[in-house]
């Protein structure tokens, strides 16, 4: 048997940048602070941000952590890695799996 099921969007609002490095790849890594209201509380949400200024790509979590220097410490590793776009994705699941 099916049923509908409803989620919570949780759409990240107000969003600022906290911090923005330019990389030597020409990449620009940003981690951003926002607010998120899930299940009627509003709570405080840093994001990253990659714009590669070379190939016009870019991607964002927007809702990385709740912790700010899990985000901060996440943009750190993609500035030292050299992370392209298209690969934070995959290295925030390799942060994640090993922070959890």
């Amino acid at each position: 048997m099916f049923g509908l099921i409803r989620r919570n969007k949780g759409e990240v609002k107000d969003k600022t940048i906290y911090m923005e490095i330019y990389g030597v790849n020409k990449v620009a890594y940003k981690v951003t602070a926002g607010k998120i209201n899930l299940y009627g509380n509003e709570t405080v949400t840093y994001g990253i941000e990659a714009v590669d200024f070379i190939t016009g790509k870019s991607e964002s979590i927007p809702d990385f952590s709740c912790n700010i220097e899990d985000a901060v410490d996440f943009a750190e590793m993609l500035i030292s890695d050299h992370v392209k776009p298209d690969d934070i994705y995959s290295k925030a699941l390799a942060y994640l799996s090993v922070s959890i």
